[in-house]
């Protein structure tokens, strides 16, 4: 039953459905934070290397570790959610219809444009 709602839910509303799939209340993995850990440490090694050196190992360094906070911080990305359908075939979902990029100037023109030549007007 469960999984029928979902695949309803997919069905109808593709955009919100892989919103809320995969969505987890702890935000970053384990792992991007020991990465980005990882990689402040690397980078603040290059910039202390960088003050006795060159002034480019140490904007190496900064760089480093700005990458490593940004990968950390950021979420994963997710897969597409399938859907089975009724002849048993899997897929993306909303793949039969065409979603509109959102409710820009030109789309509500097109809307005007289309209602007009529905409705008669001359």
């Amino acid at each position: 039953m469960l999984a029928q709602l979902e695949q309803a839910l997919a069905e109808e509303d593709p955009k919100f459905a892989s919103s809320m799939e995969g969505t987890r209340r702890g935000g970053p993995t384990r792992l991007r934070w020991i990465i980005g850990v990882t990689g402040v440490v690397v980078g603040l090694g290059l910039v202390l290397v960088g003050i006795n050196t060159t002034m480019w190992v140490g904007a190496a360094g900064f760089a480093v570790m700005v990458a490593a906070v940004a990968f950390s911080l950021t979420p994963p990305r997710r897969g597409k959610l399938a859907v089975v359908r009724d002849d048993g075939t899997a897929g993306p979902a909303g793949s039969g219809r065409r979603q509109k990029s959102g409710s820009g100037f030109m789309d509500k023109l097109d809307d005007r444009w289309d209602r007009r030549g529905r409705d008669g007007w001359s």
